[in-house]
């Protein structure tokens, strides 16, 4: 009896862009893997879909990625059986949009292996095993969320400067925020003709009569940022 084929995607991602570019990645680490288990599987009629879908450089928090859209495409045009990566993870970190894709693929017939862990959505043990590893990674996400966040906290309460645009009258030395006399002059005249003119309309206008812009920068890659005309905030 002739196997009816499975037509196998692999999908692979990373979250930063660090190492992208090297010659043999984590890109092309997880498709070999993933390639070798489909491989290992061609007595069940499993067969490589040739086309990659790889999202480099893009974070699992969202289903928001270019290539995984592109796979969803593919799995509504009847293009894909399978859909086959290296670990749970790569496809997403978040429980809710993992329920959303599991509701996709069992709405088109796809089933979903995870090479290094040997799940398959197929199952309702499958299902469960996979619920509980998305639960430990999303946990994960949040954790070194709430500890970039607590370490930001913790510099400014240091007064070190953690990165965005510098406000007008400060210069940033050594990641401190340290006021620049010319500027400074500048920022308590516009306070004191707020007062004297006693509406910001005016004090807007002033200001682009007089030709003062926005703080203007230099970024390290030599491009310009800043020096605008000053406009009311939304």
């Amino acid at each position: 009896m002739t196997l009816k084929p499975v037509r196998c995607a692999i999908y692979t991602r990373k979250s930063t862009e660090h190492n992208l570019d090297l010659e043999f990645n984590s890109l092309h680490a997880q498709r070999e893997a993933c390639e070798a288990y489909i491989k290992s599987q061609m007595h069940e009629g499993w067969v490589l879909i040739p086309d990659p879908y790889d999202d480099g450089g893009i974070s699992g928090a969202s289903l928001d990625r270019p290539d995984l859209q592109r796979l969803l495409g593919d799995i509504a045009a009847g293009k894909v059986d399978n859909v086959v990566v290296y670990k749970v993870d790569r496809l997403t970190r978040s429980l809710t949009d993992f329920a959303k894709l599991v509701d996709i693929f069992d709405r088109y017939g796809v089933s979903f292996v995870s090479v290094t862990q040997a799940f398959n959505t197929t199952s309702s043990m499958g299902r469960l095993t996979l619920n509980v590893l998305l639960s430990f990674a999303q946990f994960e996400r949040e954790v070194i969320g709430e500890r970039v966040r607590d370490k930001i906290a913790a510099s400014k309460r240091k007064g070190l400067f953690m990165g965005g645009n510098i406000p007008l009258g400060y210069v940033n030395k050594d990641k401190k925020l340290v006021i620049l006399p010319e500027e400074a002059e500048r920022v308590r005249w516009l306070f004191q003709r707020y007062l004297e003119l006693g509406s910001l309309g005016r004090l807007l206008e002033e200001m682009n009569r007089l030709g003062l812009r926005t703080k203007a920068l230099i970024l390290s890659s030599g491009k310009k940022r800043g020096g605008y005309p000053l406009v009311r905030a939304p």
